[in-house]
């Protein structure tokens, strides 16, 4: 019996050296294949395949489907991310003749477009207080004459990760751990020590740009560009901007506690009551425009949704007023279906990676929130009528009087195809591949972004950072104060001092990277 302990302990403590040796050399003593729920061995978890280097993402990639079809159905009813959201209605003035740009409607000089738009923090639940650091979701739907638009964004520019097949990661990374329910900044510097492309999106959250003063003194963006289509089928690319007109305001690490000990609702309490008050919020639209051939002209790739456009001029093309809020919070604010999917002639998705899986995922996640005919819900319903052979399906309220032709083509009851609303040309070169972007430059535009802080916003940034790196294993602290000193090296110094990590470590991790 005592030889048996004996082998048993000694079992015990090989597996214990394993582990260690494994932490040390940065790899896994005994990893486990990585599959599909079918089984099969999935070869590239990491890059999305895509036709060519620049081309749009393929239908084919199996795994990248999986992920984001089983992501989005993780929660019922709540959404799996903007779950805690603020809705009012309003209205979209276009200001500017953009015909050289879109044949676009709602971008025709005077016209006025219904708008509703969904504010809303990101990772956590519905009844979360609204004071927590998060990216903030600044969603707008269009009752355009030409079908619903939908240009869903956030409060910054930029995004964390350049390709949707990481997103469900990345999500996961940032919700609380399974185990405890307890949200854990080590969880999230593990999971971004091995995504440098973050280092800009991570100063961002964690400056006091994290925590906007309300959701009226908050610009939004598109994060990712489009494709403007002109009526002679020639093709621009946009980023968009809104600007708000009442100011950007946010709260610092010392003012969060104060309103949060008052009111765990403030973003949706100041909005509610401006707009009861008559104080209408409003916000300027921008867009910033790069011809095709411009692409290449930069030392990134302008279709990263990780970087902003820097030196590109901005033209005002509207402005939207919100006037009105919900008449009911679940049947609009709840109900209502945003998703990139949602696009009208004259707007193209670009071929990012990210908002190629986008276009999939939004709409997927809503027809399992909603059923399939979430689009026929009041808030949901275009502007514009509805004639297609889509049929049947839960909760299907509608009355069709399609003269029983539920098929196309037919010579019975025709429904006509538009040349005009066909997707432009897209040219192709290459083979099908999974690969990481060619131009990926992580870090320099972290930097030009801490710098561009006042030094009190700086210090909050320092501190606010520093201390939740403090609370992350070792190795993955270091390997991210690297990215932040390789971003600029006073922002790492000061991180590492906060962090209690050794600057000579980062100063020599820093020196290996390239950007």
């Amino acid at each position: 019996m005592r030889n048996i302990r004996a082998a048993a302990l000694n079992t015990r403590l090989k597996k214990s050296l394993l582990i260690v040796s494994s932490l040390i050399i940065g790899t896994s003593a005994a990893a486990a294949t990585l599959t599909r729920d079918n089984g099969a061995p999935v070869g590239d978890n990491q890059n999305s395949q895509t036709a060519g280097a620049h081309g749009p993402v393929l239908l084919q990639d199996v795994q990248l489907l999986q992920k984001l079809q089983r992501f989005d159905r993780e929660r019922i009813p709540e959404r799996v991310v903007h779950a805690r959201g603020t809705g009012a209605h309003g209205e979209f003035t276009a200001t500017a003749d953009i015909s050289d740009l879109t044949t676009a409607q709602l971008f025709q000089k005077g016209s006025k477009t219904p708008v509703f738009v969904r504010f809303s923090l990101v990772v956590h639940g519905n009844h979360s207080p609204e004071t927590l650091r998060d990216p903030r979701g600044f969603a707008t739907k269009f009752y355009t004459t030409q079908g619903n638009w939908d240009l869903v964004g956030n409060n910054f520019p930029t995004f964390f990760i350049r390709d949707a097949i990481k997103f469900p990661d990345m999500v996961h990374a940032f919700k609380p751990d399974p185990r405890t329910n307890l949200d854990d900044d080590a969880r999230r510097f593990d999971f971004f020590s091995h995504l440098p492309e973050s280092t800009r999106t991570l100063t961002e959250l964690y400056s006091n740009e994290g925590t906007p003063a309300s959701y009226r003194n908050m610009d939004g963006n598109s994060v990712h560009a489009y494709k403007f289509v002109n009526a002679k089928g020639e093709v621009h690319y946009v980023k968009f901007h809104w600007k708000t007109l009442q100011g950007v305001k946010n709260l610092d690490p010392q003012q969060v506690e104060q309103v949060q000990g008052k009111d765990y609702s403030h973003l949706s309490h100041d909005l509610v009551d401006a707009i009861n008050r008559g104080d209408f919020p409003k916000w300027d639209l921008y867009v910033q425009v790069l011809k095709p051939e411009d692409l290449k002209n930069f030392d990134f790739d302008p279709l990263d949704p990780t970087k902003i456009w820097p030196n590109v001029p901005e033209r005002k093309i509207g402005q939207m007023v919100l006037n009105k809020n919900p008449d009911n919070v679940f049947q609009e604010t709840e109900q209502v279906a945003m998703a990139p999917a949602n696009l009208v002639p004259g707007i193209e998705p670009s071929e990012d990676k990210l908002l190629q899986g986008r276009l999939f995922a939004y709409a997927d996640t809503q027809i399992y929130r909603l059923g399939a005919n979430g689009m026929s819900l009041p808030i949901n319903a275009p502007r514009a009528p509805v004639n297609n052979i889509n049929q049947d399906g839960s909760h299907n309220t509608g009355h069709t009087q399609d003269k029983g032709v539920n098929y196309q083509p037919s010579r019975l009851y025709p429904r006509e195809e538009l040349a005009s609303a066909r997707y432009s040309l897209t040219p192709l070169e290459g083979t099908t591949q999974q690969s990481k972007i060619q131009k990926e430059q992580n870090f320099k535009q972290a930097g030009e972004l801490y710098r561009s802080y006042s030094k009190k916003d700086q210090d909050d940034l320092i501190n606010s950072l520093g201390s939740a790196l403090a609370t992350t294993d070792s190795a993955s602290r270091d390997v991210m104060l690297s990215y932040f000193y390789k971003a600029d090296a006073d922002y790492g110094t000061r991180l590492t001092k906060v962090a209690k990590a050794d600057l000579s470590k980062v100063q020599q991790m820093a020196a290996r990277l390239s950007d």
